[in-house]
């Protein structure tokens, strides 16, 4: 059985927006979409209502939401197994519950009522920082979310920690028949010991063939498993958050992978992380990979 691809929707436009790439990429997967909407009403209204009419504001709200939410993604496409329901849950705690038996997540960028000057709220950053399972946060523009580019970034990472992350990259591509761009960003330290003799003679070029390595072990088992893709490599030299974010604007989703240390109940998000989820002209998955 296929596990279900979750949206957190909220009634927000950032939820719309992320309703709406949902259903697409439900569709594109085949699996079904199951509709969460995160509301403690009954600990805020501390009532128990006996009969509908005396019902709390808070939980027909909720209810309105979710079935408006649902009606939208059965006229998207029709063809899409949509499920909804609200959780008597925090946002966070219950999309990482909802995450342990998901496909993926999808997250707006910003919730209901979340200041406007914010690049991206609460919910999407501690999901993304924490989930077990793929993350996408629905941001960008028109252009990016609507999949207008056809093409995929994934910033290649270790070949240990970013496995995962790079077979997301290639399913992605595969369905829908993008163009996948793997991007291994290098740099040369501004301080390191010349043991090597080729350290001295000619460091970036050492540098770069370090990181073509990287990429070759990284991509071996993804090739493999789907020739169809069309992949293409490149090393680039400078910091991997600002290489990725210009990728951005000429891509429908950029992939990353994020180390999952077992035990660890932090967030779990770097620098490239952070500056994709704040900055990004288009969607960002961030993909676990427990080390």
């Amino acid at each position: 059985m296929e596990l279900p691809l979750v949206v957190g929707v909220d009634g927000s436009d950032s939820s719309l927006a992320a309703l709406d790439w949902a259903v697409d990429e439900a569709a594109r997967r085949g699996v079904p979409l199951r509709l969460v909407y995160a509301s403690l009403w009954e600990r805020y209204e501390d009532v128990a209502p006996s009969t509908s009419m005396d019902r709390p504001s808070e939980q027909v709200m909720a209810e309105n939401i979710v079935g408006t939410a649902a009606e939208r993604a059965q006229r998207r496409n029709p063809e899409v197994k949509v499920s909804a329901e609200v959780v008597g849950e925090e946002a966070v705690d219950a999309l990482l519950r909802e995450g342990r038996n998901a496909s993926a997540l999808v997250t707006g960028s910003r919730g209901r009522g979340e200041l406007k000057g914010l690049l991206l709220g609460s919910v999407g950053l501690a999901v993304a920082a924490r989930a077990h399972c793929p993350v996408i946060v629905v941001r960008g523009d028109k252009a990016g979310v609507e999949g207008t580019h056809e093409r995929i970034v994934l910033g290649a990472g270790e070949p240990a920690s970013g496995g995962e992350a790079a077979r997301f990259a290639f399913l992605e591509a595969e369905a829908r028949g993008a163009v996948l761009d793997v991007v291994r960003a290098w740099r040369c330290p501004a301080h390191e010991t010349a043991d090597e003799p080729r350290l001295a003679e000619d460091p970036a070029h050492l540098h770069e063939e370090r990181a073509s390595a990287q990429l070759d072990a990284l991509l071996q088992d993804a090739v493999t498993d789907h020739p169809a893709v069309r992949a293409r490599r490149n090393t680039v030299e400078g910091p991997a958050r600002r290489v990725l974010l210009n990728r951005s604007a000429a891509a429908d989703l950029v992939v990353i992978g994020a180390r999952r240390r077992t035990g660890y109940f932090g967030l779990q998000l770097g620098r490239v992380g952070h500056t994709l989820l704040h900055h990004a002209q288009c969607p960002v998955a961030i993909v676990p990979q427990r080390v």
